[in-house]
C-alpha cells in the first residue's frame, strides 16, 4: 500500500512546497512533484511535514520516570513524548542507588525488545552518572557519585550489551580515560557531563574519541583563574573543539534565547543536538510539585516558571519540555529558521546516535513523520507510515 501526503510544507534541507511525500512499507518511497499512484492520501493542508523528532536525553514524561520500576512506566513516558512528535528516543537513567539504576536499564531493555509499532523507537539507554564531579552534581544524588569503578561498569556493559547506548561522565575523575576507551570499544557513546574539568583535563578523553557534551552549560565548568592565569573550562573547550557536539536544553529556561543564539552562532546547526532532559512533569498540566528520579526515592522537585527546580531553587531539576517546545523556542524565540531548528531535533541527533535510517525526509528513510502548524503544535504523527496521533 502506498500513502501520499499532499499540500504540505515538506522539510528536507529546505522547505518544499511543490512536492508530495510517498510512503510504502514503512519507508519513504519518494519526495516528488510527479503524480504517482497512491492507495491513501493525507491532506496536510499547509502544515509543515517534518522528520519525527529524536530525543537523546529524557528521564520521563506523562507523570512517570524511566526509573520508576516497571516497563509500563517506560511505556507511559514514551506515549507522552510520541504525542508531542518524538518518534525515537534514548530513555535516561540518572544517578541513584545501584538497584534502581540497574532496574531502569532492565525496564528500558524490556520495552526496547518489544519493538512496539505504537511507541517511539528506543535507541538504547542513556546512563547519566554516577561518575561525576561533586562540585557540578546539580540535581544528581551526591551520595552515589564516585570515580569510574572498572568492575562495576564492565559488568553493566556485559550484562546489557545492546541496551546501553550512551554513558555520560566527568572526564576529570580518576579512571575516566580508561572508562571512555572501554565505552567506545563496546559501541557505547561517551559524553562529557556534570564536570568541573579544565581544557587540559578534557583533552585526554577527546583524544580517546569522545565527541559529545551533555546539556551544554548545565553542570559544566566555565573559564576560571588560577594564580591570575585564565584556564578554559568545559564550556569554552566545547566551543573551541570544532567537532565536539553539544546537547542543548532549548526550553528557554535552562538556556535563555540569547544564549541559544550564541551557541548556534558558534557551533552552528551541524553540531547542536537539542534534548529535553525532561523529568516526569513533561506533558503534564497544572502541577506544582513532582518526584525527581525514581518514585521510591521521594525526592521532591518544584514545578514553576516553566521548569523543574530543586526545592532550594538554586538548581534546576530537569525540564518539563517536550521536543516540540524545543523547536518552538529555537525557531520563535531564538530566531533560527525552521529548517535548522528541525535539523537540530532530527538529523543531528540521528547522526550522534549513529542511526542512518531516521532523522531526514528522503527516499529509503523510515517514514517517521510529524505534521505541525506555524506555532509548532503537533497535528499528526506517523510511525513507519502509520498514523499514531
Amino acid at each position: 500500500m502506498t500513502l501520499k501526503i499532499i499540500n504540505g510544507r515538506i522539510i528536507t534541507d529546505k522547505v518544499e512546497t511543490d512536492k508530495s511525500l510517498y510512503i510504502r512499507d514503512g519507508k519513504i518511497f519518494a519526495v516528488t512533484a510527479e503524480e504517482l499512484a497512491a492507495d491513501e492520501i493525507i491532506d496536510a493542508k499547509g502544515l509543515y511535514v517534518s522528520p519525527g523528532f529524536i530525543d537523546l536525553h529524557t528521564h520521563g514524561a506523562g507523570g512517570t520516570d524511566f526509573m520508576d520500576g516497571t516497563p509500563e512506566d517506560v511505556r507511559t513516558a514514551l506515549r507522552t513524548h510520541l504525542a508531542h512528535g518524538t518518534t525515537a528516543i534514548m530513555p535516561t537513567a540518572t544517578t541513584a542507588n545501584p538497584a534502581s539504576f540497574r532496574k531502569s536499564i532492565e525496564d528500558i531493555g524490556t520495552v526496547m525488545a518489544e519493538k512496539s509499532p505504537d511507541l517511539p523507537e528506543i535507541l538504547g539507554a542513556h546512563l547519566e552518572g554516577p561518575y561525576f564531579s561533586l562540585e557540578q552534581a546539580g540535581a544528581q544524588a551526591p551520595e552515589f557519585i564516585t570515580d569510574p569503578i572498572v568492575s562495576e561498569y564492565t559488568e553493566l556493559l556485559d550484562a546489557y550489551k545492546g541496551v546501553i547506548a550512551r554513558w555520560s561522565f566527568a572526564p576529570e575523575r580518576n579512571g575516566a580515560v580508561l572508562f571512555c576507551e572501554t565505552l567506545l570499544k563496546n559501541g557505547v557513546i561517551p559524553s562529557i557531563a556534570h564536570t568541573n574539568a579544565t581544557y587540559d583535563e578534557i583533552m585526554p578523553v577527546y583524544e580517546a574519541g569522545c565527541r559529545l557534551m551533555t546539556h551544554f552549560y548545565s553542570g559544566m565548568s566555565l573559564l576560571k583563574r588560577r594564580q591570575g592565569f585564565r584556564v578554559l573550562g568545559a564550556v569554552e573547550t566545547g566551543y573551541l573543539l570544532d567537532d565536539m557536539y553539544v546537547e542543548t536544553i532549548a526550553d528557554g529556561k535552562h538556556l535563555p534565547p540569547e544564549l541559544l543564539r550564541l551557541i548556534y552562532k558558534i557551533k552552528t546547526s551541524d553540531y547542536i543536538c537539542m534534548v529535553t532532559d525532561s523529568m516526569r512533569g513533561a506533558g503534564v498540566e497544572g502541577i506544582k510539585e513532582m518526584i525527581l528520579g525514581p518514585i521510591a526515592d521521594n525526592r521532591v522537585a518544584v514545578i514553576e516558571d516553566g521548569v523543574a527546580k530543586m526545592p532550594d531553587r538554586i538548581n534546576f531539576a530537569g525540564s518539563i519540555a517536550t521536543t516540540d517546545r524545543l523547536v518552538r523556542v529555537m525557531h520563535k524565540d531564538a530566531g533560527v529558521d525552521i529548517v535548522n531548528a528541525v535539523k537540530m531535533a532530527t538529523k543531528i541527533p540521528a547522526k550522534v546516535a549513529g542511526k542512518k535510517t531516521i532523522g531526514t525526509i528522503a527516499e529509503g528513510m523510515d517514514a517517521d513523520i510529524v505534521l505541525f502548524n506555524d506555532n509548532i503544535e503537533i497535528q499528526n504523527v506517523l510511525l513507519k507510515g502509520k498514523e499514531r496521533k
